[in-house]
């Protein structure tokens, strides 16, 4: 169940990077990192797929050092469920917070 849990974390943090600049999976990997992810290749590309797949990023490919690499951006519907999904983040830490804190 907690896997569940962080994994929408997961795609929280990715939209949230996604909205601020273009990402690829190394650096979004080593980002999520600091933050106690520890991701595969095998989770996060699958994860990177789905969020382009239902239209929350869209993929841009460029060349660097010779080799393509993938960049994502944030789309207006990745924006829209991001914004969503502050709004109903702010509500639990809140409550979370008053409850037990």
């Amino acid at each position: 169940m907690l896997k569940d849990f962080f994994l929408g974390f997961v795609k929280i943090h990715i939209l949230y990077h996604a909205s601020k600049e273009p990402i690829y999976g190394v650096w979004i990997q080593e980002e999520l990192g600091r933050h106690g992810y520890r991701l595969g290749p095998g989770t996060l590309y699958p994860t990177l797929h789905r969020l382009e797949n239902d239209g929350y990023l869209e993929q841009q490919p460029r060349v660097v050092g010779g080799k393509v690499r993938n960049y994502y951006n944030i789309t207006d519907k990745g924006r829209d469920a991001l914004s969503e999904a502050r709004d109903k983040i702010r509500e639990l830490v809140t409550e979370v917070i008053e409850e037990y804190g």
